[in-house]
């Protein structure tokens, strides 16, 4: 069986682990659940807010879709892409699964530098772990994921312990990673915020990269990319470099997908038929106690 035959191999065992759409990721059904949203929390307390300028208090906001009476439920906290230049926080296609979802925004360059940025998305999951409870939900079923920028910025916060030790909060607490076309070298604009002159693709590996932060003490991770032909170039490259360093290292749970035919935007609406499946195998292990 060559490469690519063992990717299409991984896909369809994947494929056969989703969930019909009358099922969802919860012990509810679907059909008994309403939801509710809530829109523009600050997930910065007052003492942080006080000594942030308009911008960042016009930043730090997020938004929350959450079953209503459920109880125990998991949650998908989501970062949007853009380069870490722009974009606006949205809620990922997993409604109705029985799971809350957080849609985060954050500060962008150039008004923002790189730590700023992490910090507030770190701010943010740190928010959801400590309050998703009134909501119903379980601290402890708490995944983060995002695209591109968003998927750089959630591989970050589950990877480097120190942006959720800030807040006193563990990394490996996180129930998992759902990380939709990330930049797993330093992300290109980081590296010219911090005035590196070379070219875009020209990777760096330091403190500001995922890969850098690989160990086995990781939470579990789903890497998830289009088609190496028409993707962001070097991101397949990149994700499968470490899907292997991870398992190398004896990481228990990682998961790669090269979805062939999407690029780096369609991706989006494909990652999501495998996170489903991602979610739900997690949350198995969870209940049995793996």
């Amino acid at each position: 069986m060559n490469f690519r035959q063992a990717l299409m191999v991984r896909m369809c065992w994947a494929m056969c682990w989703l969930l019909p759409p009358s099922v969802s990721l919860a012990d509810e059904a679907p059909t008994k659940l309403a939801y509710q949203t809530e829109n523009n929390i600050s997930y910065y307390d007052a003492g942080a807010l006080s000594k942030a300028d308009a911008y960042q208090k016009e930043q730090s906001k997020l938004d929350i879709y959450f079953p209503k009476g459920a109880k125990d439920f998991a949650t998908v906290v989501w970062f949007h892409g853009g380069s870490l230049t722009g974009g606006a926080r949205y809620f990922p296609d997993l409604k109705e699964q029985g799971i809350a979802l957080v849609a985060v925004s954050y500060r962008l360059a150039p008004k923002a530098q790189a730590p700023a940025i992490i910090e507030d998305s770190a701010a943010a999951v740190a928010w959801v772990i400590r309050n998703i409870a009134r909501y119903g939900g379980d601290p402890q079923k708490v995944f983060v994921g995002g695209h591109s920028a968003g998927a750089y910025l959630s591989s970050m916060i589950a990877m480097d312990p120190k942006w959720l030790g800030a807040h006193k909060l563990s990394n490996r607490s996180l129930a998992g990673v759902i990380s939709v076309s990330g930049q797993m070298t330093t992300h290109f604009t980081v590296k010219k915020l911090r005035g590196d002159q070379g070219p875009e693709l020209r990777p760096i590996v330091d403190e500001y990269a995922p890969l850098y932060h690989a160990s086995k003490d990781l939470p579990p991770i789903c890497l998830i990319v289009g088609g190496r032909a028409i993707e962001w170039k070097s991101r397949v490259e990149e994700n499968e470099l470490m899907a292997v360093t991870l398992r190398n290292l004896g990481h228990p749970r990682v998961e790669f997908y090269e979805m062939e035919g999407l690029d780096h935007g369609t991706v989006q609406q494909g990652a999501m038929i495998v996170a489903k499946g991602f979610v739900r195998r997690v949350l198995e292990d969870k209940r049995k106690g793996e």
